[in-house]
């Protein structure tokens, strides 16, 4: 029998009989593995897994990959020795996973991925589920064009280039200013920079002082990949009292995002559906294991999400 009929099978039974468990027999596991824990993002991703997979009789092993390619590397491999039934992975780095990936295929274990895609197109991912992120960095292009109109100006973009969502929103971002800017003579939008800020607010404050400080340019806005770097960047804009001068632009829609859009220290933000994503993963993963036929590949748009936006929410403290 293949594995996925075997799966398929034992997912069937214990969808039907698993209240006739005997008491303290181990249930069936989804291994997840994360980019990185300290990020809410990705926690908010795990604990809805979790609860989603319970629903179906499923437990979850929940790791953080410490944004550490070999630790993860290392987390697939523990998963294949305890036999689970599926893993799901939020790469750390896009491209390396495949190894990862690849032991997994061997083993006859499903991977989903969750996220951000698989760059590695010799490995199978059963179905990547994602933000549409170059959707969402077509509208923070437009949220910026929004800010810095008339004048336009330089703007630094706080990247995370080791992620495949990332390089999509960049992608998406720069196509708008570009388009923006073709055949005008007045009020370009120019992006000068491209650092990484590691998705991370020490580092996202860290370059932006470094820009501030040690460069000629006369930034007027500011790209952030996530909310992390994006409040980084405040906080260096703080610092140099700048916060009048430059815009902010974030991505993500975390709760603290949220506040900071409607309290103006982030001018918009495209927002993503964490609980929507995990939801789905799971929902593609029964499917798959009860042997019916799956997408490879699931969007879900994001939504631009201004000051008056923020103002109305009555949900600003929690997750989308």
């Amino acid at each position: 029998m293949q594995r996925r009929e075997f799966l398929a099978t034992s997912a069937g039974l214990l969808t039907t009989g698993l209240a006739s468990c005997a008491k303290g027999e181990k249930k069936p596991t989804i291994g997840v593995s994360v980019m990185t824990l300290g990020n809410p993002f990705f926690k908010v991703i795990g604990d809805h897994i979790t609860s989603e997979a319970k629903t179906h009789g499923y437990d979850t092993q929940v790791v953080d990959g410490a944004q550490d390619a070999d630790k993860q590397f290392k987390q697939v491999e523990d998963f294949i020795v305890q036999e689970v039934q599926a893993i799901v992975l939020c790469p750390v780095d896009a491209r390396a996973v495949g190894t990862a990936i690849a032991k997994a295929n061997a083993a006859g274990i499903p991977v989903f991925t969750t996220d951000t895609a698989c760059l590695d197109k010799k490995v199978k991912v059963e179905c990547n589920i994602a933000t549409d992120n170059y959707g969402g960095g077509k509208l923070a292009g437009e949220a910026m064009i929004e800010a810095l109109k008339p004048n336009g100006g330089e703007v630094l973009v706080l990247h995370y280039p080791q992620a495949q969502s990332c390089q999509d929103r960049v992608k998406g971002f720069t196509e708008v200013i570009d388009a923006y800017n073709a055949g005008r003579e007045t009020g370009k939008i120019t992006i000068d920079q491209k650092l990484d800020g590691n998705g991370a607010k020490k580092e996202g404050r860290d370059a932006t002082l470094d820009t501030l400080n040690n460069s000629t340019l006369n930034i007027a806005g500011i790209f952030a990949i996530n909310d992390p770097s994006a409040l980084g960047a405040y906080g260096a804009l703080e610092s140099s009292k700048a916060t009048d001068k430059i815009k902010i632009i974030a991505f993500d829609g975390q709760p603290e995002g949220k506040l900071a859009v409607r309290d103006g220290k982030i001018f918009a933000e495209p927002i993503q559906f964490p609980t929507v994503m995990a939801k789905k993963t799971v929902e593609q993963i029964m499917a798959y294991l009860n042997g019916k036929k799956i997408e490879s590949e699931l969007l879900i748009p994001a939504k631009l999400y201004r000051k008056a936006d923020a103002e109305q929410d009555a949900n600003i403290n929690q997750w989308s």
